[in-house]
């Protein structure tokens, strides 16, 4: 009898403080409306550095640019079946340009919000994962490591390999 490989799920988030405030976004999920830094799934083809500048721009509208890796967390949640779920999230602190005009955000985003670390920490009850505050709270206290200290081999990215 095989038993079957367990793997986390991979996402990014992207920590983004201006003035003193974090940009966070409020969606719907299955728990309700939940807040969450602008994070999201790492796809196919994608490096993790590339994924949290795609989710930032689709959920909040506007360029993010990474400048460092803030860290790899683990986290698990249960669904509404009660099935375990195990999350790794690659998450990168950075800066991010004002919304583009125009520029939907994605499916399930009710809005954006600019908020203090006390008010982060003042609506835990409503946070869709214990990382959004973590990561605030090591963006705060001055973590943060090389870009460089993610790596993605060409062959993950579904590059072919140069064979010299």
């Amino acid at each position: 009898m095989s038993k079957a490989r367990w793997a986390p799920r991979v996402t990014v988030a992207a920590v983004i403080e201006q003035d003193g405030r974090y940009l966070l976004v409020e969606e719907h999920t299955a728990e309700g409306l939940r807040l969450n830094t602008p994070a999201g799934h790492l796809e196919p083809g994608e490096s993790p550095q590339d994924a949290a500048v795609r989710e930032a721009l689709e959920e909040t509208a506007c360029v993010f640019v990474p400048a460092a890796l803030l860290g790899v967390y683990l986290a698990a949640s249960h669904d509404a079946e009660g099935e375990a779920t195990t999350w790794l999230r690659i998450a990168y602190s950075g800066t991010a340009g004002a919304p583009q005009p125009g520029r939907a955000l994605d499916a399930g985003i009710v809005r954006t919000l600019w908020l203090t670390p006390e008010e982060i920490c003042a609506s835990q009850e409503r946070h869709r994962s214990p990382l959004v505050w973590r990561c605030v709270q090591d963006h705060q206290r001055g973590q943060r490591f090389g870009l460089d200290a993610v790596q993605a081999h060409a062959s993950a990215l579904g590059f072919k390999q140069n064979p010299a």
